[in-house]
């Protein structure tokens, strides 16, 4: 370890990692050593002769484990966005190992007596808040992980444990790699009408980056549907990349079929062995929505308006596409899925003359970050970015930013990743290197992930509104992250329950669309468009979550083989009323990431509780003088900055002074009523 870029601290600023000195063949000893020497130290902790107080058992926990964080943080992060098939192996090997890790700390029994015993006297500890929440964290991972179990129940949670990891694994790099073999390959450019001359380029540039030079290549996203669905005129090649998309994970050496059969068995049993009727259970135990049932509530007030207008937009769209077929003189066709964007443009043009091909130039990528992202974080919280050149990257279109706060202090780096490739997992996405810690005197260092095609060099970066809305939403998740201010790093910025997560990302969303922001980004953008086509997006959405929410309330016993995979899918949609064909839902099962490796199990509902919150609070500050420092920091005081040292439903109603209110969602939503007013954009966020 004595040349290992993970064996000390780094001395780049801020932490950052040192790129520059990181190659593949130090993960592993990297791995061993870090694990090894947490173990230590935990066994320190665990059987310290001294009686056990905050300071020797939880304050010690914290500060242990250093260097396995380091290298697992980093490798984890550039396993997403810069991965390789020799991390993949190793992501494979270590899976298992490092749930093992995880089972060795929690089940140990005399660190555990210790966390017990602290928590069970801790009033008479005279903790601060803060502390006190660290202590009932501690207490509540350790419970939820098992510690209270038999030996025998301990050691089948640790075989289980070891089986889901190595799932979760498998069904990621698979994801990954049927994503980069569904694209669609296109030898007739005259195939791409309605792509401007950028997104022509960029299918060029992404045929020539493996080997298909003459070619156009069109990338697939993460979701269901693909963007440029809604701008190519040739139906057949819609009907290739929709297909392509929804076929992933099905069959051949990337099936998924088995992974998720298994997967959801398994979890189930351990469900079970902890106590719960289902992983569902388990899992919303933890969140703020506390029981399947209140999610189930809460979709339940969403569903029909969202299907009803859904309906309606689809009648919308299906009489166009019959005027259009008697104008031609030609047989019309009913709506499919591949059709939906396609004339659902056409439909908003017609309507409100809005064409998101003429005001592509108005979203230029630099301009966006700089005079929109940047300056709304300026404006709210005085914060200021300069780019550093001088400090390593993992991939050289990885741009780096110092920011400082509104004293001229440092505050954090802030590193932008925004296009797309093929060894990048799909979708868009914050991520932390470095987490803010007063205890390990540690300042933030957390990046935003997108997929945006790269055109060929010395052309504009030109985005949809759906992209500039996504960096909106990322950088959201970056200001959690950047503006955490706590002493303990398991409290620290995001570490918040999946249901409070998106929330900071969701609100910060609406400076997208603030006036003042949108004349600083794109000075001549003026659309006048109401709000449109919320009635898919809310449908794909809702889709997803039932979705979730019936792979994770079974029992082992109701677990599907492999082959019924499908069907069960089927059979929740139809089971929820909520399958509507034209609408496909936002992931189908064997490429729904988020649930099978990413930690939203049972969790994916949180985007639509989360935004209950986020139109909460833009209601909020139109109520009290909009983008304003004010605004800023009492947003910054009361949520940004609190990570989890209070408990988040605390933090909204110290921020929002009352209980949170669906109303302002409908009503952003234009679903207030199930049948009228015409809808909102659609967001696509990485969701």
């Amino acid at each position: 370890m004595a040349d290992n870029p993970f064996d000390a601290p780094s001395t780049q600023p801020f932490h950052l990692p040192p790129f520059d000195r990181i190659h593949d063949s130090d993960y592993r000893p990297a791995f061993q050593a870090g694990m090894a020497e947490q173990l230590r130290q935990v066994a320190a902790i665990a059987h310290n002769s001294e009686p056990p107080t905050f300071a020797n058992t939880i304050v010690a926990l914290e500060r242990s484990g250093r260097l396995l964080e380091r290298v697992e943080t980093t490798f984890s992060n550039l396993n997403s966005c810069n991965s390789d098939p020799e991390m993949q192996q190793i992501d494979t090997e270590m899976a298992p190992l490092l749930a093992a890790q995880r089972d060795a700390i929690h089940l140990n029994p005399a660190l555990w007596a210790r966390v017990d015993e602290l928590y069970n006297r801790r009033a008479s500890l005279q903790l601060d808040a803060e502390s006190l929440q660290l202590l009932t964290r501690y207490h509540t991972m350790f419970v939820r992980a098992g510690a209270r179990l038999t030996p025998d129940q301990q050691a089948r949670l640790k075989d289980l444990n070891k089986q889901i990891s190595t799932l979760t694994t498998r069904f990621k790099h698979n994801v990954l790699k049927a994503t980069a073999e569904g694209a669609v390959v296109v030898d007739d450019v005259a195939q791409l009408d309605g792509l401007s001359a950028q997104q022509i380029g960029a299918a060029a540039e992404a045929a020539a980056t493996r080997g298909m030079q003459g070619m156009w290549l069109i990338t697939l996203q993460n979701t269901t549907d693909q963007p440029v669905l809604a701008q190519l005129s040739n139906r057949e090649l819609r009907e290739r990349i929709y297909r392509e998309s929804i076929s992933r994970g099905l069959g051949g050496p990337t099936d998924n079929t088995a992974v998720i059969a298994e997967l959801v068995r398994l979890r189930a049993e351990r469900a079970t062995l902890l106590g719960y009727p289902d992983h569902a259970a388990y899992q919303l135990a933890d969140e703020s929505a506390g029981t399947p049932e209140a999610v189930r509530d809460m979709i339940a007030q969403v569903a029909p308006a969202a299907l009803a207008r859904a309906h309606a937009e689809a009648a919308d769209i299906q009489k166009l596409i019959d005027a259009q077929a008697a104008a031609a003189g030609s047989a019309s066709f009913a709506l499919q899925p591949w059709d939906w964007f396609y004339y659902t443009e056409k439909v908003r043009k017609e309507r409100y003359d809005f064409d998101q091909a003429a005001v592509a130039p108005y979203f230029e990528l630099d301009h966006v970050l700089k005079d929109g992202v940047f300056y709304a974080a300026h404006r709210l919280y005085g914060l200021n970015f300069r780019e550093r050149h001088d400090l390593p990257v993992y991939q050289k279109d990885v741009r780096v930013f110092e920011v400082s706060d509104a004293d001229g202090k440092p505050l954090a780096l802030f590193l932008a990743d925004y296009f797309a490739r093929d060894n990048k997992q799909g979708g868009a996405w914050m991520s932390s290197y470095v987490r803010q810690s007063r205890l390990l005197e540690r300042k933030p260092v957390v990046a935003n992930h997108l997929n945006i095609p790269k055109p060929p060099h010395g052309q504009p970066v030109l985005l949809t509104f759906d992209e500039v809305t996504t960096m909106f939403h990322e950088f959201g998740h970056a200001l959690h992250g950047m503006l955490s201010d706590v002493h303990y790093p398991l409290l620290s910025g995001t570490a918040v329950p999946r249901d409070f997560v998106e929330y900071p990302s969701q609100y910060n969303e609406m400076w997208a669309r603030e006036p003042s922001v949108v004349a600083h980004y794109a000075r001549h953008y003026q659309t006048g468009a109401p709000r449109f086509n919320q009635g898919y997006a809310t449908t794909e959405y809702l889709e997803a979550a039932v979705l979730d929410q019936a792979w994770h309330q079974i029992t082992v016993a109701e677990a599907p083989s492999a082959q019924q995979v499908p069907a069960f899918e089927q059979h929740a949609l139809d089971a929820s009323g909520l399958n509507y064909p034209p609408v496909p839902p936002r992931y189908h099962s064997t490429y729904f990431a988020h649930i099978f490796e990413s930690g939203y199990s049972a969790g994916y509902y949180a985007y639509l509780w989360s935004e209950v919150l986020a139109r909460d609070t833009g209601e909020w500050f139109h109520t009290h003088g909009g983008l304003t420092r004010a605004n800023g920091d009492f947003l910054r005081t009361r949520v940004l900055s609190r990570g989890r040292s209070e408990d988040p439903q605390v933090q909204f109603r110290n921020f929002y002074g009352r209980a949170p209110d669906i109303a302002p969602l409908l009503e952003y939503r234009g679903l207030a009523g199930a049948g009228g007013g015409d809808q909102a954009t659609g967001e696509a966020n990485g969701r």
